[in-house]
């Protein structure tokens, strides 16, 4: 995760905002979504997620999109721009959560995960769909909206 996007900070994420710079800490919520605390613009909302976070940051008011990768897997590094430029421009209706399966087993095997990147889309907790391997963003984009109905989609049409 670029540490412009999000750091974990305790039990907070700090994420900065693409629209004025200005970092925000962001707290796990199951309600409402992140906005600056400067600018009031939608924050992106991408978090880095342990065995111990997780299943806070995987309960929001906005559909999550679990991010199960690991630091040596080229694929999985290859999508890391994709997640968060699809962060960006979802702003305050997706948010994204990234478990690395090295440090959090346990969560990798809940998810029953075979090969990594593994992508799992979650709504009130529950999983909706999941997309294994790399995919471009394009790919990844269609995939997100006939899962959400459309309700995902990006305003300019990327």
């Amino acid at each position: 995760m670029s540490a412009s996007q999000g750091t974990s900070a305790g039990a907070a994420s700090i994420i900065r905002c693409p629209n004025c710079q200005k970092k925000n800490r962001v707290r796990p919520e199951r309600r409402g979504t992140p906005r600056c605390a400067a600018c009031h613009e939608p924050l992106p909302w991408l978090v880095s997620a342990g065995a111990e976070s997780f299943d806070d940051e995987a309960r929001a008011s906005v559909p999550v999109l679990v991010d199960l990768w690991a630091p040596w897997c080229g694929p999985c590094r290859m999508m890391e721009p994709t997640l968060e430029q699809l962060a960006r421009d979802r702003a305050g209706r997706l948010k994204v959560v990234k478990v690395n399966v090295d440090d959090s087993p346990a969560i990798a095997q809940r998810y029953q995960v075979h090969g990594i990147p593994l992508l799992v889309l979650l709504r009130d907790g529950g999983e909706l769909a999941r997309m294994a391997g790399a995919a471009p963003a394009p790919a990844l984009r269609a995939w997100l909206d006939a899962q959400l109905g459309g309700d995902g989609a990006d305003g300019d049409g990327r």
